[in-house]
């Protein structure tokens, strides 16, 4: 189980609003980069919340890849996200998609600020 997991707080988004707030868009550039940096998107769920005017709001949704997942979700009255992408290790080395996935999510929403993290997951062989 050995992967690699970046956990991204991304504060005043200053990207496309509708990446924020329209479902449809912040699925497509999910699941698009997770394919465009070589990683198998196996389905999807995104889930669209509405104001009290019903107007779009908020977006939450998860990318479930054959090396694991992406799940991000949006507070657009703020200008907020989080953002995970997880991959498996086990059959090869995705820690370079995953930050790929990552950096090109987080360039789209064009954060002022981002406090991120890089956990590595899973044990070491023994005599590594």
């Amino acid at each position: 189980m050995n992967g690699l997991h970046l956990i991204g707080d991304i504060y005043r988004c200053r990207g496309a609003h509708d990446t924020l707030t329209r479902r449809a868009a912040l699925e497509e550039l999910c699941v698009g980069e997770c394919r465009d940096a070589g990683l198998s998107p196996l389905g999807a769920y995104f889930y669209q919340f509405e104001n009290a005017e019903g107007e779009p709001a908020g977006v939450t949704g998860t990318v479930v890849l054959a090396e694991s997942h992406l799940a991000i979700h949006t507070w657009p009255e703020t200008g907020d996200a989080t953002l995970d992408v997880y991959v498996c290790n086990f059959s090869r080395d995705n820690s370079a998609r995953a930050r790929q996935v990552f950096r090109r999510v987080i360039e789209v929403l064009a954060p002022a600020e981002i406090v991120a993290h890089e956990v590595v997951r899973g044990r070491l062989p023994v005599g590594a």
